[in-house]
């Protein structure tokens, strides 16, 4: 069997591990209530215990597998992993191909929801000149892609096997998008001006992450004043997931509650929504409990919690290692969105200094971190704006 093979693939879980996860979740030890009124000391004790009840008597495990298992999955190895993704063709055979990268704590799971608005356009708002053939791929180390076994997967290296993928479903001309680390491999995508890519768009400003940016106007100052409060306040799981993700891994493979935490503890925005969702039942747009939980229970269930938490280390040493390095300049079409809820709001000033052919730039009135999974259509809208001169 060839390598390069590409294999169908279906989700298949265990009756004994969902038995094994509600059976942790019920013997989950609880600490005492946190003592203030805010989550200034982390995920607060009413929001957890709520999600746990919920995801152990009410949600439907089986949820993911029927999910997934309605799409296209495939699997192929590339360089050594085994990489899983979705890929939905569009029913427009001039179609353009757009790769999609989700983020940490995501999954493919976040990016479901825009399946439907990105492929098939006449239904959802737009017209035939709108529509995407779709590949979802997820990160090694993330859901059900292999585990890397040795050194050296960062988003820079992922960013070299995406286009593979797209070589390998015949894609010669195609754009990628990302968020959060998915952000990280779409710029790097950019950067390494990989044969056939056309063009990226972002909704994460991965600039902003490894150095100075200017502060000159008061859209400038509120930025670098929301990502200062961030580091200080925020940046718990980052610095443990880029320092020590193999400690913080021993509690997200033994304790679905831990788990469960360590993932809503991301940024304020995206967590008071979920618990919300949680406790008062009342999302935000498509952060629903049983969304929210799909993606969590995905992660339980394949064991990836550690191995997500090590792309981050994984990161840290190859930006160590180019410290003082000019980043590589990209002359790619680049797009970005900027969502209201994000860590920071990006100015456009900060985007058009760190890349030279914006070609795309947009301010929009709602959506978070997770925008494909909070405002899919807005989301689909913003991709199929972003990208219309290019195709």
């Amino acid at each position: 069997m060839s390598t390069t093979e590409i294999r169908p693939f279906r989700v298949d879980l265990s009756p004994k591990d969902l038995d094994d996860l509600r059976q942790r979740i019920g013997a989950t030890r609880w600490p005492s209530k946190e003592l203030v009124d805010d989550r200034s000391q982390g995920v607060q004790l009413t929001t957890l215990q709520e999600l746990a009840r919920y995801w152990a008597t009410e949600y439907d495990l089986r949820r993911p597998e029927s999910r997934l298992n309605a799409l296209p999955q495939f699997t192929t190895e590339i360089d050594g992993i085994n990489v899983h993704f979705i890929h939905v063709r569009s029913p427009h055979e001039d179609a353009l191909p757009l790769i999609m990268t989700h983020g940490w704590p995501g999954s493919v799971v976040e990016l479901l929801e825009t399946v439907g608005p990105l492929t098939d356009p006449t239904s959802h708002g737009g017209t035939a000149d709108d529509a995407f053939h779709l590949v979802l791929p997820s990160v090694p180390g993330y859901g059900f892609s292999g585990e890397p076994t040795e050194l050296g997967w960062w988003a820079g290296r992922v960013a070299q096997a995406w286009p593979e993928l797209m070589r390998r479903l015949g894609y010669t001309r195609y754009v990628a998008q990302g968020g959060d680390v998915g952000a990280a491999v779409t710029d790097a995508m950019g950067r390494q001006a990989a044969q056939g890519l056309i063009g990226i768009h972002t909704n994460l400003f991965v600039p902003a992450l490894g150095g100075i940016m200017p502060t000159d106007t008061d859209q400038e100052r509120a930025a670098a004043e929301q990502i200062s409060v961030f580091r200080a306040t925020g940046f718990g799981y980052f610095l443990e997931q880029a320092t020590r993700p193999q400690t913080i891994g021993y509690a997200l493979l033994d304790s679905p509650a831990a788990l469960a935490a360590w993932m809503l503890d991301h940024d304020t925005d995206s967590y008071l929504k979920i618990s919300e969702a949680f406790v008062h039942k009342q999302p935000a747009g498509n952060l629903t409990r049983d969304n929210i939980l799909d993606n969590i229970t995905v992660y339980w269930l394949t064991g990836t919690g550690a191995s997500a938490a090590r792309s981050y280390w994984e990161s840290g040493q190859a930006q160590a290692k180019a410290a003082g390095q000019a980043p590589p300049p990209m002359a790619l079409p680049f797009g970005f969105t900027t969502f209201p809820g994000e860590i920071w709001r990006t100015p456009r000033s900060w985007v058009e200094k760190a890349y030279p052919n914006v070609t795309y730039f947009n301010e929009v009135d709602k959506g978070g971190h997770f925008a494909a999974w909070e405002e899919p259509q807005l989301f689909s809208d913003e991709l199929r704006a972003a990208f219309r001169s290019v195709r």
